[in-house]
């Protein structure tokens, strides 16, 4: 029993997940689909419109029909009660009358049964009623039976009708529903009953033709709509693809125009403004490549005039000693601290120009990042000593391997630990490196001015500054986290940045382990534990985007 109890709960479990699948799969296909929703919407409408006015309308029907049959009825009564009246108020012996009074009624009802009659006479004390085709006697309600009683003696004729059931003696006959009216002539109570197995029948008929008609009417008014709603949803069904299209840079994508109605000339604004769209993009490539190319030029062209300088500047900064006015041992002083780096910014524009050109190359081998990191926190360490900044490094005792370009990875890390000591406000810098089976990743978090709302979004544009008035103390270009984001996007790798006013910052570098791999997450959190409570302003950079 334990076995069977758990079957049949694990095939009510299945049903209703199949049966949520379903709705859900159903519910998308409402909610996307507006041919859907207005087919829908017509059938719902439509049907509720079908069925009231079936209601009504066979509601109508059968009054018209009992109303029919009542007016007949009544007008058989009558005949019936004069009858009576002729036949038998005038005698005094009433006995063996009364009989052949039925005897003729029962013959007028014919062999068909179109109607049954029961006749009572009620100064009789033992005999209830005399009827036809063996009527039982409760065939007559009580309740007719006292709307006559209680009428006036004055009255020479007494009507009355009501429905009920007609019950025979023989057990072979069902009962049937049927129409009682029944007359009062004297001391003789008349009642004819009137079966509406044929109404019951024509009402039957009406109902399945209003019930198929308004099957076939809700059908066709569905399919009407859809034919309707199919003439809009396609046109714009094929605006939203155009557009897609569009997005995702097909940019000679054109609807096709039919006619000079609404959907034309919303194809042809379409059309217009894929077409401005295109000139604009084509301008603006050929003024990003001017300028791309401009930026190139100049930064070689500027090698061979600086390379002149620098020896000019190495010369006089040797013999800075030899001068006469200390100011001129100074100047060169100066001037060889300026073309070191007005020579790094030459190179970064450099690197740039070539990753706006697409002509960067990653040279990936198999390295452990950890000497990376400690390659650059060697290369960091004097300028964080001359700023009063310690690195303190979290390394994790097993080998870090992934295929990595290991100048641009070192470049990224040296920028990170730079920025980290630029705006460290003199704190601990912390360098922490993880991995796990598909990525390893490293963090440089700080604890200085971090950022304010709304800076973590130009964090990474060229020569941006949190603070424009505050001057670049350690030599910065300006360019050196454009570049590391550059270089993350290169190896197909995140470069993100967390930060809380007055708490610090954080920057993480991910990396997927096998070049070219799909990057899907990070062995560091982007926020640092105890970071506190406020809401965290970062920025994610991943490939594409």
């Amino acid at each position: 029993m334990t076995a069977i109890r758990r079957n049949v709960r694990r095939g009510l479990v299945t049903f209703r997940r199949v049966v949520r699948g379903v709705a859900r799969r159903l519910y998308t296909r409402w909610r996307r689909s507006i041919q859907v929703r207005v087919v829908t919407s017509t059938l719902v409408i439509s049907a509720i419109v079908v069925a009231i006015l079936g209601a009504f309308l066979q509601l109508r029907i059968s009054s018209a029909l009992l109303e029919a049959k009542t007016k007949t009825a009544t007008g058989q009564l009558d005949e019936g009660l004069a009858a009576v009246r002729r036949e038998l108020a005038s005698s005094a012996e009433t006995g063996g009358r009364v009989e052949s009074v039925v005897n003729g009624l029962r013959a007028r009802s014919g062999p068909s049964g179109l109607y049954e009659v029961y006749i009572r006479d009620t100064s009789n004390m033992f005999v209830d009623g005399w009827g036809t085709n063996g009527l039982g006697p409760e065939s007559v309600p009580r309740r007719l039976r006292e709307q006559l009683k209680q009428a006036t003696a004055s009255s020479s004729f007494t009507t009355a009708s009501t429905y009920g059931t007609l019950k025979y003696t023989d057990p072979e006959r069902p009962p049937q529903r049927g129409l009682i009216v029944g007359g009062k002539a004297g001391q003789f109570e008349l009642y004819y009953l009137f079966p509406l197995t044929q109404e019951e029948r024509t009402l039957t008929v009406v109902q399945r033709t209003l019930v198929g008609v308004g099957a076939v009417l809700v059908l066709l008014l569905a399919a009407i709509a859809s034919l309707v709603t199919r003439q809009v949803v396609i046109p714009v069904r094929l605006a939203a693809q155009g557009a897609q299209r569009l997005a995702a840079g097909r940019l000679e994508e054109r609807m096709r125009v039919r006619g000079e109605d609404d959907l034309a000339r919303l194809a042809t604004s379409f059309n217009d403004m894929a077409a401005n769209l295109q000139d604009k993009i084509g301008e603006l490539e050929d003024l990003s490549q001017v300028q791309r190319q401009f930026v190139s030029d100049v930064s070689h062209e500027l090698r061979t005039p600086l390379t002149t300088i620098r020896i000019a500047a190495d010369m006089l900064y040797e013999h800075r000693d030899t001068f006469d006015d200390p100011s001129v041992g100074r100047s060169a002083e100066l001037l060889q601290s300026q073309l070191e780096r007005f020579e790094s910014l030459l190179a970064d524009l450099l690197e740039i120009s070539r990753h706006d050109a697409g002509a960067a190359t990653l040279d990936a081998e198999s390295v452990d990042v950890r000497d990376l990191v400690l390659r650059a926190v060697g290369d960091s360490q004097t300028l964080a000593e001359r700023k009063g900044s310690k690195v303190v490094l979290q390394l994790p005792g097993e080998p870090c391997m992934a295929e990595v370009d290991r100048r641009r990875v070192e470049r990224i890390l040296r920028n990170l630990l730079v920025n980290a000591v630029e705006h460290g406000e003199g704190e601990d810098i912390v360098v922490s490196v993880a991995a796990d089976r598909d990525a390893v990743a490293v963090a440089v978090r700080d604890h200085g001015v971090g950022l304010k709302p709304g800076e973590g979004q130009m964090v990474f544009d060229r020569f941006w500054r949190a603070d424009p008035a505050r001057a670049r103390t350690t030599g910065g270009t300006g360019l050196g986290l454009s570049i590391s984001r550059e270089d993350a996007q290169l190896h197909g790798g995140w470069l993100q940045a967390w930060g809380e006013p007055g708490v610090g910052s954080q920057f993480r570098l991910s990396l997927p382990r096998i070049a070219g791999a799909e990057l899907r997450g990070s062995p560091l959190p982007l926020v640092p534990p105890g970071a506190g409570t406020s809401r965290p302003l970062f920025v994610e950079l991943e490939v594409g985007e």
